[in-house]
């Protein structure tokens, strides 16, 4: 059943100005969730609402406005800062309050007069990350990523015999993940160069970005009870972008033979706004596996995924190292991709990830793994830009990148648009890379 309504009339105006720019990310069809403060205030954080350049502050929102009784409950945890009841809430109740803030928004609202003293500019507020995250897995669903980064390591057999059978994943570390606009300190870790009989400890050499979206998870599941792919979309509550951030030289030597420890958990960025899943219905995209892969197995199979389990979302890399900075230059394009070409759909992580039993709960967040595109040139991170190191980036200004340096600035970005929809965006993910501690 299409869960397209009023809110995604590509024609709807509001009277917040600012949304109503051709160029916004925030639009009144969107309608992102964040978690934020007045800059320079000690007030509490409170979750707010992205509308062309200001915020909605539910907080005062709920207090100022005219809302139903049923509204007023939902908006309740959210004045509080507390997003993670909301995640909570069933997915009908999620969409009644979306549609209660469109309608509030809306041109012509008799909701205006009562409402504008709870707008806050986007550029007054500091953000943080959107909620309370529980635990943190990333998964490796970017099929191109991962045969261009295998091949770099096993040119003969670059996906190994599991990839096409059940999503990859490993468990991250949620205490690292920090919000858009801040740093990143470069790494210290235990490096071994190939011709090298010991390894050493010092600074990372190989730093590098991985460009993948984040989606969080609503209401959970309770220890011991999978969920089943016909409910997965009850589960999912909506996606942001997020920065993998990569020791590769620490990984190459400490990934034997386990998985990803310390060249993955020293950092993790996400944008600021989580995009509902409601908000992304307009864009859903038809979803299969090559007919001479094998099929998904009947648990992370359904009609419904294959007729609509994909989503047509444009990611970019854009960079601005300190040279670029200090001459005016704005950021370069690294490259473009889609999630569309990711090999395993949002629906079909969340059901194997708790197709064990494992209880999933509200904030939980799932990184998607690299999303690159199929063309040369598409690589979601500088690995494969880059052929492994092996191949200089020359950027507009003749400065050359391998791998990032310190001072650079990495900006993810991603927008969903399509005929017949209003184009929506994700905000951006930028941090900047700032030199490593120094050794004892």
């Amino acid at each position: 059943m299409s869960l397209i309504d009023h809110t995604h009339r590509p024609d709807a105006q509001s009277w917040v100005a600012s949304a109503n720019s051709a160029d916004t990310e925030f639009p009144i069809q969107n309608l992102p969730y964040g978690l934020f403060r007045r800059a320079g205030s000690n007030e509490s954080a409170r979750v707010g609402i992205a509308i062309g350049t200001q915020i909605l502050d539910l907080h005062r929102a709920s207090a100022l406005g005219k809302w139903s009784s049923a509204v007023q409950v939902l908006l309740q945890p959210l004045g509080q800062g507390d997003l993670n009841a909301f995640m909570a809430q069933p997915a009908a109740l999620r969409r009644q309050l979306r549609h209660a803030l469109f309608d509030a928004l809306l041109a012509g609202s008799p909701q205006e007069a009562a409402l504008r003293p709870a707008l806050v500019a986007q550029a007054e507020a500091q953000m943080a990350v959107p909620c309370r995250i529980g635990d943190y897995t990333d998964f490796y669903t970017g099929i191109h990523h991962a045969t261009t980064v295998g091949k770099l390591f096993r040119p003969d057999n670059p996906l190994l015999p599991n990839y096409k059978w059940v999503p990859i994943g490993y468990h991250g570390r949620s205490s690292s993940i920090g919000v858009s606009g801040g740093t990143v300190r470069r790494p210290l870790g235990q490096l071994k160069a190939p011709d090298a009989d010991v390894p050493t400890f010092s600074a990372c050499k190989r730093l590098d970005y991985e460009l993948e979206l984040g989606v969080f998870v609503a209401a959970g599941n309770a220890l011991g009870e999978p969920i089943a792919m016909q409910d997965a979309d009850e589960h999912l509550f909506g996606v942001t972008l997020l920065n993998d951030w990569s020791a590769r030289d620490v990984q190459g030597w400490e990934y034997q033979p386990l998985g990803p420890f310390l060249a993955k958990n020293f950092a993790t960025t996400l944008s600021p706004w989580i995009v509902s899943m409601d908000a992304l219905e307009p864009f859903r995209t038809a979803f299969a596996h090559p007919p001479e892969d094998p099929q998904p197995l009947p648990y992370i199979d359904s009609a419904k995924n294959r007729a609509e389990g994909g989503y047509d979302i444009e990611l970019e890399v854009w960079l601005q190292t300190a040279q670029m900075r200090a001459q005016g230059l704005p950021a370069t394009r690294l490259m473009r991709s889609n999630f569309k070409h990711a090999y395993w759909t949002l629906a079909q992580m969340l059901t194997h990830h708790a197709s064990n039993g494992c209880n999933l709960q509200p904030g939980d967040l799932m990184g998607t793994g690299t999303q690159s595109g199929p063309q040369a040139g598409e690589g979601g991170s500088m690995l494969e830009l880059s052929l492994g190191g092996k191949q200089d980036l020359t950027l507009p200004n003749g400065e050359t990148r391998k791998f990032l340096a310190d001072g650079d600035t990495v900006i993810l970005r991603g927008y969903a648009q399509r005929e017949g929809a209003r184009r929506i965006g994700f905000g951006d993910c930028s941090a900047t890379i700032t030199a490593a501690p120094a050794l004892a």
